[in-house]
């Protein structure tokens, strides 16, 4: 077994599921989605994008590609929530918890991408 795999297909799935627990729940409650959750979804996804830039092939720069949308929808989610939690002067409405969770939404798709190639990947190499 090769612990180097192991480690990246952890936090690859780690951040799927993370992501997937804070988009979880009525779109426009924030009671449904703690930040959180969004804070270690974001820095999951971060060290799993640290992880997937030594490798050089195809497969690899659509991993690094699904990665790196996936981290970019989860800052935006990250400062759209700051921005109403903070300086807004409605606050977390639930207008902007509905944009928070939709790009976190956006992310998730990014992040099963990632998941779906790691498992034709592995498939691919079985035989």
């Amino acid at each position: 077994m090769n612990l180097e795999k192991v480690i990246f297909g952890f936090f690859i799935v780690l951040a799927a599921t993370l992501n997937f627990g804070f988009f979880v729940g009525d779109i426009d409650n924030p009671a449904h989605h703690d930040i959180y959750e969004l804070f270690a979804a974001l820095v999951v996804s971060l060290i799993a994008t640290v992880l997937k830039f030594g490798d050089r092939t195809q497969i690899g720069a659509v991993h690094l590609s699904t990665s790196l949308a996936a981290d970019l929808q989860l800052i935006a989610a990250a400062l759209v929530w700051g921005y109403a939690a903070h300086v807004s002067e409605t606050g977390l409405s639930p207008d902007m918890t509905a944009k928070v969770v939709s790009l976190s939404g956006g992310a998730l798709f990014a992040n099963m991408v990632s998941v779906i190639i790691l498992i034709a990947e592995t498939i691919i190499q079985r035989r």
